[in-house]
């Protein structure tokens, strides 16, 4: 059963920009993990950065809450199986959202192109 739906759109270039300036940033979107994932893609990286932050938008939407309620970005987790399938991973009070609603699955679709990176997310029960 379907729990919720999710989609966002992010322009890369805001995103490069806000990379490129802002240490911040990357400390609260991502994890080291995403970090250097998105970083060896060398010049695709900010088509990388912007699907992921898309992509962890869309997961907060397809659980009905946007962010809030003390989630942090980077208690989601966007790491790829080794067909390279985007997957999730969750941790701290999003994981705990998760569980206290019996979310079994959260499915993630990401695309981008030179100016934009679009994501959806399908939370299952």
């Amino acid at each position: 059963m379907i729990f919720g739906v999710g989609t966002d759109i992010i322009e890369v270039d805001r995103i490069r920009r806000i990379v490129d300036s802002s240490d911040a940033f990357i400390k609260k979107i991502y994890t080291k993990n995403e970090y250097n994932y998105c970083i060896e893609k060398g010049k695709g990286r900010y088509q990388s950065f912007a699907g992921r932050y898309a992509a962890k938008e869309a997961v907060f939407k397809a659980l009905g809450t946007g962010y809030r309620d003390g989630f942090k970005f980077s208690e989601i987790e966007i790491v790829n199986d080794d067909l390279g399938k985007p997957c999730v991973k969750t941790s701290g009070r999003v994981k705990e959202f998760i569980a206290k609603h019996g979310i079994k699955n959260i499915h993630i679709s990401l695309t981008h192109v030179e100016a934009n990176a679009v994501a959806f997310a399908v939370a299952e029960k």
